[in-house]
C-alpha cells in the first residue's frame, strides 16, 4: 500500500513537471503597466517559464515591465481581446502541449493553478470558476454577475450545458485549441471556446478557482456603462453566430 501511494505520489509530482514545462501561458494585456510584472513574476515562481504578454495598443509601459518580468511580449494593436489571444498563438513551438489564458490585472489567483493542471489529467479543457467562493462571489462587480447569469442561460438554452463562469483563467491542450479552431476577434473570446468545445465534444472540467478585485489600473470594461454594453452586446453576437451556425444547426 505505501508503495504504491508512493508511485501514485511520483507519478502526479511528474506529470505536473512536464504540463509545467510544456504550458505556454498567453496574457492579453492593455495598459496594465501597475499589474503585469508581478502577474508575470507570479506565474514564474510557480514554473511556468513560457509566458507570453500580448500588448494590445497599450499607451502606458505594459511591454516594458512585461518584457523586464520575464516576458515574451508581442504587439497586436488592432483593438480586441479575441485579437491579442489569436496573435499569442502564433508560432508556438512545438514542444508546447497546453496552453494557459489569464488576465494581467491580477484579479486571477494562481493558487489553484495546480488543481487546474491535476484536472488536465482527465480534460482537454479545464475552466476556472470564479463563483465557486464566496470572496470570488463577492470580488464580481454587478455587470460580471449579471452578464455571467444571462451568457449562461443561452448557452443551456443552445448547447445544453450550463457552465458555472466564463473567466479568463483557463487550460486548453494545444490538440483541442486546434480542433476548435479559434477565429472570435472580441470579448466572446471566452463563450466562443467553451461553445465550440461543446461541439467538438472536448472533455471539460470546471473547477473552483480564487478571484480578487483588479490589484491596480482601471477596467476597461466594468467600470464603463458603454464599454460593458459594447462587451455585451459582442458577445451575444458571437452566441448568436453560434447558434444559427453550420455545426450547430447540421447537429439538430
Amino acid at each position: 500500500m505505501i508503495a504504491t501511494a508512493v508511485k501514485e505520489q511520483a507519478s502526479r509530482a511528474n506529470s505536473k513537471c512536464s504540463l509545467h514545462d510544456s504550458c505556454l501561458v498567453v496574457i492579453p494585456a492593455l495598459n496594465e503597466e501597475e499589474t503585469v510584472a508581478n502577474v508575470v513574476r507570479d506565474l514564474r515562481r510557480r514554473g511556468l517559464k513560457r509566458i507570453r504578454v500580448i500588448d494590445n495598443g497599450s499607451t502606458d509601459t505594459t511591454a516594458s515591465r512585461a518584457r523586464a518580468a520575464g516576458a515574451e511580449v508581442f504587439s497586436e494593436q488592432r483593438c480586441g481581446y479575441g485579437r491579442a489571444c489569436r496573435r499569442g498563438l502564433e508560432n508556438i513551438p512545438r514542444e508546447v502541449a497546453w496552453i494557459l489564458f489569464c488576465d494581467a490585472d491580477g484579479s486571477d489567483n494562481f493558487d489553484d493553478v495546480d488543481l487546474m493542471i491535476a484536472a488536465a489529467e482527465a480534460a482537454d479543457l479545464v475552466l476556472g470558476n470564479r463563483f465557486a467562493t464566496k470572496a470570488g462571489r463577492e470580488a464580481m462587480t454587478r455587470v460580471q454577475r449579471l452578464g455571467k447569469q444571462l451568457v449562461s442561460a443561452l448557452v443551456k438554452h443552445g448547447w445544453g450545458v450550463r457552465f458555472a463562469d466564463f473567466g479568463p483563467l483557463r487550460l486548453i491542450r494545444r490538440e483541442a485549441l486546434d480542433d476548435i479552431d479559434m477565429r472570435e476577434r472580441g470579448f466572446g473570446w471566452n463563450v466562443v471556446m467553451q461553445i465550440r468545445a461543446i461541439e467538438a465534444g472536448l472533455k471539460i472540467r470546471e473547477v473552483p478557482v480564487g478571484y480578487r478585485p483588479r490589484q491596480g489600473g482601471r477596467s476597461k470594461i466594468s467600470g464603463n456603462l458603454f464599454a460593458a454594453a459594447c462587451a455585451g452586446f459582442g458577445i451575444l453576437q458571437a452566441v448568436a453566430r453560434l447558434y444559427f451556425g453550420p455545426i450547430r444547426s447540421n447537429s439538430t
